[in-house]
């Protein structure tokens, strides 16, 4: 985690810390042995029954999201490159919800698929059906990894356990009631796990803007520590968070590799959120649940983004890895960005309230973990078993391979969880995955969708190559030969495979046999009749503010608003 001593990090809990961390706990395993109830098929277990209202799916949709790449990486983020970071939310992440809620939806819960790979089949067929689902198989394990390392972490900080015995502990947990309950425990735990997140994080922006002299008093501190402030405090055009030198193409990165690709490319096809959606009791409430959940996302970076800001200029010892990294990014430092809330925590937090942030760090590790759980073993059981191994058994037989996908899936993560902790800010980590695995999803699906004559070769061949190119990217950065810093490699990683899946999907289309049109009645837009993409409030009662189109307009101004402030 870092060479700072355990007992510096050491969290100082009292008996009422400890009080709270247990009846947390007996919560959550509660609600997975409540969930066992109502699962009697596969379709309970991996999917909730279709059967759950928008806001429990909008609030769980956010929830999921906010793991260890949201509570650590953004607020490692936060303390390394300040306000830039405000574009993972407002641009890097708003336009794409709405994107999924009002044109990805229909497609995805009308179909009745199980999976988004799923959905690939239908539209494409097997080829490019085992390569995703192959892929996202091991994009989950990895990212349940970030996760269960981070919840480990805290396991470490708060009883000084090591970091191997606190990630089987942390990974146990976890396990328990998703094993219990299957998607709905996950999901009514994300809700839970959502509160706590907000009931930890809001108290500590208090009270660490309160000591730095308000707003204000941030920014004169960090004007005085910094000799890049001016970059800091401002979001555009983040030429430190890009690695990018040249202003002009700081900002195309951010908009077209962060906003366009690594964005829509997580947002509309990640399953590990898609799920959340496709778990709705009806098609409004399944278009409505990304849009709901972008509400708090716009204002989620106000409470995790000026935290990792405060940490870097308020904890000495974050202080000092901070101006020695941005002397030489590859220094030997006591801490990590990684460490910034860790140590706000422990700076700015008396008994009690120090109960609740651990608290919320546990939930929030725990919801993103679950989350890439209980879509792996809908991917795995449905997409990979079911299809290719063992095809044509009873249902309960699925419903058992479920389980024990579960329980291999957190087996594996806790060897991914060492992987994670060899970085000094996670979120490097996770947006080089992201461009291997989403941004050339995304160039497939969009194109297929839009495109009636993308052909099933061409869904295949455009998603390796545009993996690969994304790979290759990060092998010649590595190797010294593009020289970016920062996250600006996942942006032209992410762009790279844009790309390069869009040529190959074009060239290999216009060379094989395209499918008959009647066959794409339902995955190919301007063959889906108008009723089914229809911005349609059936089975919630009616009202004008159910609507998904409004509701996407609403935040959609929310968040430039929001820029206009912050910019």
């Amino acid at each position: 985690m870092s060479v700072l001593a355990g007992a510096d990090l050491r969290l100082n809990a009292g008996p009422i810390d400890y009080a709270l961390l247990v009846v947390y706990f007996a919560v959550v395993l509660g609600i997975g042995a409540l969930a066992r109830r109502s699962v009697s098929t596969s379709l309970d277990f991996l999917l909730s029954g279709r059967s759950l209202p928008a806001w429990v799916t909008g609030l769980a949709f956010i929830s999921a999201n906010l793991g260890a790449l949201e509570i650590f990486g953004m607020t490692a983020n936060g303390a390394q490159y300040g306000l830039p970071t405000m574009h993972y939310y407002w641009i890097g992440a708003i336009p794409a919800m709405v994107f999924l809620g009002l044109v990805m939806m229909p497609f995805y819960y009308g179909s009745k698929v199980r999976s988004v790979p799923e959905f690939l089949r239908r539209r494409f067929g097997k080829g490019a059906h085992l390569v995703n689902a192959i892929s996202f198989a091991v994009a989950a394990v990895l990212i349940a990894g970030v996760n269960l390392y981070a919840l480990a972490s805290v396991v470490n900080v708060l009883l000084g356990w090591p970091i191997w015995v606190s990630i089987i502990v942390a990974g146990l947990v976890v396990l328990s009631y998703t094993t219990l309950g299957g998607l709905s425990a996950a999901i009514y735990n994300e809700v839970l796990q959502f509160f706590v997140i907000v009931a930890m994080l809001l108290p500590l922006t208090i009270v660490g803007l309160h000591k730095v002299g308000g707003w204000q008093g941030l920014v004169d501190k960090i004007t005085a520590n910094n000799s890049n402030a001016t970059e800091q405090l401002s979001s555009w055009p983040g030429s430190n968070l890009t690695g990018i030198t040249n202003p002009t193409m700081s900002v195309i990165g951010i908009v077209f590799g962060l906003g366009f690709v690594l964005s829509f490319g997580y947002w509309t096809t990640n399953f590990a959120e898609v799920q959340r959606a496709l778990s709705a009791k009806n098609m409004s409430a399944a278009r409505r649940t990304p849009i709901i959940g972008a509400y708090p996302k716009t204002l989620i970076p106000l409470i995790i983004i000026i935290p990792g800001m405060i940490a870097a200029v308020l904890v000495p010892e974050m202080g000092k890895a901070k101006a020695a990294l941005l002397a030489d990014p590859n220094a030997a430092t006591d801490v990590k960005f990684n460490n910034a809330l860790e140590l706000l925590i422990r700076d700015l937090l008396p008994n009690g309230m120090l109960g609740i942030a651990i608290t919320g760090l546990l939930a929030a590790f725990m919801a993103g973990m679950a989350a890439n759980i209980s879509s792996l073993n809908t991917v795995f059981t449905y997409d990979l078993w079911q299809d290719y191994v063992v095809k044509d058994r009873p249902d309960e037989y699925y419903l058992r391979v479920g389980r024990w996908v579960t329980v291999v899936g957190t087996v594996i993560a806790m060897g991914t969880a060492f992987i994670a902790g060899g970085y000094n800010n996670i979120m490097d980590y996770v947006q080089t995955l992201f461009s291997f695995f989403n941004a050339p999803l995304f160039a497939t699906f969009i194109l297929g969708m839009f495109w009636k004559r993308m052909t099933a070769a061409a869904g295949w061949s455009g998603l390796v190559f545009g993996t690969l190119a994304a790979v290759l990217v990060d092998i010649l950065n590595r190797a010294g030969a593009l020289h970016l810093q920062g996250q600006g490699a996942s942006f032209v990683g992410a762009s790279a495979a844009f790309v390069v899946d869009i040529v190959v999907s074009v060239a290999v289309s216009l060379a094989t046999v395209p499918r008959p049109e009647a066959e794409l009645t339902g995955l190919v837009w301007s063959l889906t009749p108008k009723s089914t993409r229809q911005h349609s409030t059936e089975g919630d009662g009616g009202g004008w503010y159910r609507k998904p189109l409004l509701l996407g307009i609403g935040v959609l101004v929310l968040t430039f608003v929001l820029n206009l402030v912050f910019g």
